[in-house]
Order: structure tokens, then sequence, then C-alpha cells
């Protein structure tokens, strides 16, 4: 064939990662393609000094990288499917999205202690809202901190001693071979994880006849399924990096669960429900997840808190 095509990405060791597992898979499947990467600084990643909160939503990681695929500056991007925005550009599709990886959450602490067993007051790293809601929620002693940057940063900011411990998503540190420094991983009862967290997505051009064949293939419908739901879930609630809202979709057989929550900042208080129908509705699932968390009072919370995120930021 002796082609080439290229995959935008972000530059963290993670994301390369990612990109190169989509670059083998795609060369493997097509005798003579030549897959190049190209990496792409997001605002994301230039700024790093301030909670991802104030400094936007979602699309931190993507927009720059969006742009570069919708200019034909690359033919493909990778993400990480919690970084997508419920929205996608216009001229755009998420293509395929491979089976997923652990979609929980992780707790690591220099000392070896459980989330159940950290010493009172003890300072724990997060740079997600929905993350340090949940947290404070179970542990309303802890000190919960700001911690940004790749997940090597993180990594190195808790062997520093800045923090006693830091929760991130288990799919990173197990792609990254970090698995050994796992304390304990967190049950989605405890710590619900984000929408998409632990699947990737790989996004293409609309009607892009080139493009679409090729990475079409590395779609697993399971993960797509649930993924839906999880998005659906998202899209309903206008969700983004400002607010508290999680959901965690799990198959079985052809039924499927989902569980989503919206939750005040200081996690005092938590909306939760669960809603359940066949597979071939994840989409309707969603929704009417989102509907009934609405009819709890989420909306109440979404709205005051995206508007205090307008006034500072």
């Amino acid at each position: 064939m002796g082609d080439i095509v290229k995959i935008g990405t972000r530059g963290s060791k993670l994301a390369l990662w990612q990109a190169e597992w989509v670059k083998a898979a795609l060369e493997k499947n097509t005798a003579g393609l030549t897959v190049e990467l190209v990496i792409i600084k997001t605002k994301g990643d230039k700024i790093q000094d301030v909670p991802l909160a104030k400094v936007g939503g979602k699309g931190l990681f993507v927009k720059e990288i969006e742009e570069a695929l919708l200019d034909g500056r690359v033919d493909l991007a990778v993400h990480s499917m919690k970084d997508m925005p419920a929205e996608i550009p216009e001229g755009l599709r998420i293509g395929a999205i491979p089976e997923r990886e652990d979609p929980r959450d992780v707790f690591i602490s220099g000392a070896g202690a459980t989330l159940e067993g950290l010493d009172h007051g003890a300072r724990v790293g997060t740079s997600s809202l929905r993350r340090a809601a949940q947290l404070r929620h179970v542990r309303p002693d802890l000190k919960v901190r700001s911690l940004r940057g790749n997940l090597d940063t993180r990594m190195r900011k808790l062997d520093e001693g800045r923090f006693d411990a830091v929760v991130l998503a288990a799919a990173g540190v197990k792609r990254l071979g970090l698995a050994h420094r796992i304390t304990q991983s967190l049950p989605p009862d405890t710590m619900l994880p984000a929408v998409g967290q632990g699947a990737l997505c790989i996004e293409t051009r609309e009607n892009d006849s080139r493009i679409g064949p090729l990475t079409d293939v590395l779609d697993h419908p399971e993960t797509r399924s649930v993924v839906t739901a999880e998005r659906a879930f998202l899209h309903k609630l206008e969700g983004g990096c400002q607010v508290p809202i999680a959901a965690h979709g799990v198959l079985d057989g052809d039924r499927l669960t989902l569980t989503g929550l919206v939750a005040e900042l200081d996690g005092v208080a938590v909306i939760r429900e669960v809603e359940s129908g066949p597979a071939t509705d994840a989409g309707g699932i969603g929704l009417r997840l989102a509907q009934r968390l609405l009819d709890r009072g989420a909306g109440e919370i979404l709205e005051r808190l995206k508007a205090e995120a307008d006034e500072n930021g």
C-alpha cells in the first residue's frame, strides 16, 4: 500500500504510549502502512500551575489536536476518552473505541496506607473535582489539595513528600508499568470513575473513506456501548471539568447498568442514581439516568457551580 498516516497526540508519556499502541495496531492490520506520530501541545499541557477547573472545561487536552485534524495536518487523533467534551466539533467523529482498560481510580500512598487507614488530616493530591468531592465525602478530615502535571510529575511530588497520597486513574498507572505502586484500587462505590475513564478515543474526520476503514477495525463493541451510555449522561448534564460529575457503566450479557452522580465540591451532598436496560439502548439509559439526577436537584448544584466557575474564570 505504501500509505502514510499521521496520528495527532499530546507529548506526555501516557499520551505517547496510547498513540504508539494505536500505531502498532494499525500497522499490524494493514500491510505496507506507515504511521507517524505528530506531537501537539494543548492548552492543558501549557498551563500546569492552575487547577483544571479554573483554566476551563473539558477540551483543554484535545482542542488543538482537533484543529490539526480539521485542517488536515494529521489524519486521526488519539485521546483519553475522559478528556473528550460532550460535544464533538462539526466535521469530526468518534471513530473507534478500543477495548477499555481498568476504569477505576487507584489510591497510592507514600507509606502504603489505604484510604481508610490514612492518618487524620493527611494531604491527598488530585487534579479532579470529581475525585476531590468523593474523597471529602468519605474522609472529610483529609486535606485534599490540587495536583497538576502528568503522571510522572504527580508520582514525583508524592515521592518528594509533598503529599501523603495521590488518586490517579488505574488505566494510566497500568499502561506506564507502575501497577506495583498501587496501594489500593478504589471500588466504584467509593470513587465513581469519570465518564469514559480507561477508554481511548480514536477521532477522525467524518466521511473519511481513507482513514475510517483503517481505524474502525479497532473498535470494541462492548466498550463502545458502555461509553455511549456514559457520554449520553454527560451530554444531558452538560458536564465539564468545573463540576463533580461521574458515571460508570457495566455490561452483563446484553444488559447495561449505569451508575451516575453529581456532588457538591465539599462532598457533603452527593446525588447518586442507577439506571439499567438493554445495551442496544445505551444512549437512552444515559439520558434517563441524567434526568433522574436532575429531578433530585442535581441541576441546581450544576448551575451554581458553573456560575461560580464563570465568575472566577
